[in-house]
């Protein structure tokens, strides 16, 4: 249930992200077309859609604030994206929801030499100047893991004939297997802990091809311009989200965990600790991993409680270390900086403009940082600034974190680091539905799967589903 916003809806610490004051009593049962399972951005677009269609939606999150894995923060008075922050070129449906809503796009900071710090040794230089033999070892590895890429089909990957072949191994296994140095082995390190926060020897080799070729290259991963990281929202991710929830008002009930799904011939009941919702379809959009804290009548197929135990996401965290202004734009520096470093392994500059505050975005490994207080956190984090960019990254104005391994409510990274052999076995059952329910999330895309542009794209699919039932039950 909304409640009136006392800061703007864009604020962090805001229990609602409406300011218009519309108001629902929660009553305690409720009768719908359809039931809507998270408000992330795939469940608001399948129930925007749904509702701009005329039927009767609810959305029911559990946790106090909408957004799920797009969450704000602050530091020195500028919001900043705690969870997801960039939009690529080919981001479409992002971008045709931004113009929706009148939102802007601003470019991703990246003038300047880049700086690289393997095995403690710094160096400033472009991101791929590295020592010849490094760079030209890392260009084979890459195009051999590109080559394997393109040869999965878009939809339905699992059916190639080698799938279980890749499945079968960690990406860790297969860069023994091609002789990866070590130079190379810690720069794909760095992007799997980026893409699936977790190291190479977790994630299957098969769930990381899976990845690059719904992203559209493992280039197009790692470029800024013309790349995954090139815009950002003006204004954070955060108000496409507010602005979805806007048009869907006392639809969203906010603090609202699902506990129980029955479903009978023709209805979904649906239970929170206070409330019934008798729908007629549901669509879920929570992770597999944490769909297992919701009891089904009937049980779901066996291989979905499989899905589930084995469809865990990966640990990240974000910091964020605001100064005076950007320092490190004096020496011709970009703020990118990628490194092995056990806690910090690449940053990123996020300052709102070259007078200030200058703002460094952290992404830590969760092993070297979750596990510590706030005070050792940052200490951390600064440290290695100082390693990255000198003695004047110890002059800091502000500090901020997040660890969403730490998160209360559904903890985890963007992406499922899915170990060998699951993607297979248990893939092909990610967004089959199960009588009346449905399937979404930016797991479930077939395009740009972890992204919010494949959140999007997972919610109008599963709505058009499940709108094509209910057209079919109405004639």
């Amino acid at each position: 249930m909304f409640r009136p916003a006392a800061t703007t809806p864009d604020d962090p610490s805001s229990p609602s992200p409406c300011g218009n004051g519309d108001i629902m009593t929660d009553p305690s049962h409720q009768t719908v077309d359809v039931a809507v399972v998270g408000a992330g951005l795939a469940g608001l677009t399948a129930a925007d859609q749904l509702h701009q269609a005329g039927y009767d939606v609810v959305v029911l999150e559990g946790r106090d604030r909408v957004g799920g894995r797009i969450h704000t923060t602050e530091i020195a008075g500028v919001s900043v994206e705690a969870g997801a922050t960039w939009i690529a070129p080919g981001h479409t449906a992002v971008r045709e929801l931004a113009a929706r809503l009148g939102r802007e796009f601003i470019p991703q900071f990246h003038t300047g030499k880049g700086v690289i710090s393997f095995g403690g040794k710094r160096r400033v230089e472009s991101l791929t100047a590295m020592a010849p033999w490094t760079l030209l070892d890392l260009t084979r590895v890459t195009n051999a893991l590109q080559k394997l890429a393109d040869s999965l089909p878009m939809s339905a990957a699992w059916e190639h004939p080698r799938a279980r072949d890749y499945d079968a191994m960690s990406l860790g296994e297969w860069l023994t297997s091609k002789r990866a140095l070590k130079g190379t082995r810690s720069f794909l390190g760095m992007v799997c802990m980026v893409h699936w926060g977790a190291p190479v020897g977790d994630v299957s080799l098969f769930n990381v091809i899976r990845y690059i070729r719904t992203l559209g290259g493992l280039e197009h991963m790692l470029a800024v311009e013309g790349g995954d990281q090139q815009d950002r929202v003006l204004g954070t991710t955060l108000t496409l989200v507010t602005g979805l929830a806007e048009s869907l008002g006392h639809r969203i009930r906010l603090g609202a965990p699902v506990e129980r799904m029955t479903t009978t011939e023709d209805r979904v009941r649906v239970e929170t600790s206070d409330s019934t919702i008798e729908a007629r379809y549901v669509i879920t959009t929570a992770s597999p991993a944490h769909r297992s804290s919701i009891q089904f009548t009937p049980a779901l197929p066996e291989p979905h409680y499989g899905l589930a135990r084995s469809w865990r996401l990966g640990a990240l965290s974000k910091a964020f270390v605001a100064y005076d202004r950007p320092f490190w734009r004096d020496a011709g520096l970009s703020g990118e900086g990628v490194s092995d470093d056990e806690t910090v392994f690449l940053t990123f500059d996020v300052s709102p403009s070259a007078d200030g505050p200058g703002i460094l975005m952290v992404f830590c490994d969760a092993r070297g940082f979750d596990g510590f207080d706030r005070d050792e956190r940052s200490r951390r984090v600064i440290r290695h600034l100082m390693h990255l960019y000198g003695d004047d990254a110890r002059r800091i104005i502000d500090y901020t974190d997040f660890s969403w391994g730490n998160d209360t409510f559904a903890p985890g990274g963007p992406n499922p680091a899915v170990a060998p052999k699951a993607w297979t076995t248990f893939g092909p059952f990610l967004r089959e539905p199960v009588g009346r329910l449905h399937w979404a999330g930016s797991e479930t895309a077939d395009e740009y799967s972890g992204t919010m542009n494949g959140a999007i794209l997972s919610g109008q699919r599963a709505a058009s589903e499940v709108a094509a039932r209910l057209g079919a039950a109405s004639e």
